[in-house]
């Protein structure tokens, strides 16, 4: 094999593979402390999981039909027992659709209270 330095001009005829530079390691070396990363394991689904999420967030909007912050925990109960990958995202589900439902399940005492209150107080006060 013939290098550039043997030629007079200096270039390689042509045809002439090119050569590397000297110190360059072959194809495919990995530097030692340059390991390749490990391979990720595939998560588990987490669609239960997101949708308790969704359905907690959206509760806070829509708690008022308390269809939707049940739903949402539902699913976050049941993401929790069937989904660990996507663990986090069903106690959060959990958590906002319960508060959404306790403080719309407190708005409704609250008013049947002051209902009870006011027709009572009237009654009393017609009677005598």
């Amino acid at each position: 094999m013939t290098t550039p330095q043997d030629h007079p001009t200096g270039v390689p005829p042509q045809g002439a593979s090119p050569q590397p530079y000297p110190g360059t390691p072959p194809a495919g070396y990995i530097p030692p402390g340059y390991a390749m990363p490990a391979p990720v394991a595939p998560r588990g689904p987490q669609g239960l999981s997101i949708a308790s999420l969704v359905l907690g967030l959206s509760s806070i909007l829509f708690g008022f039909t308390f269809l939707v912050p049940i739903v949402g925990l539902i699913l976050g109960i049941v993401g929790l027992r069937r989904e660990p990958a996507g663990r986090g995202m069903a106690i959060a589900g959990v958590i906002l659709s319960a508060l959404v439902l306790l403080v719309w399940a407190a708005i409704v005492a609250v008013l049947i209270a002051t209902g009870l209150l006011a027709t009572t107080i009237a009654l009393t006060s017609h009677a005598a």
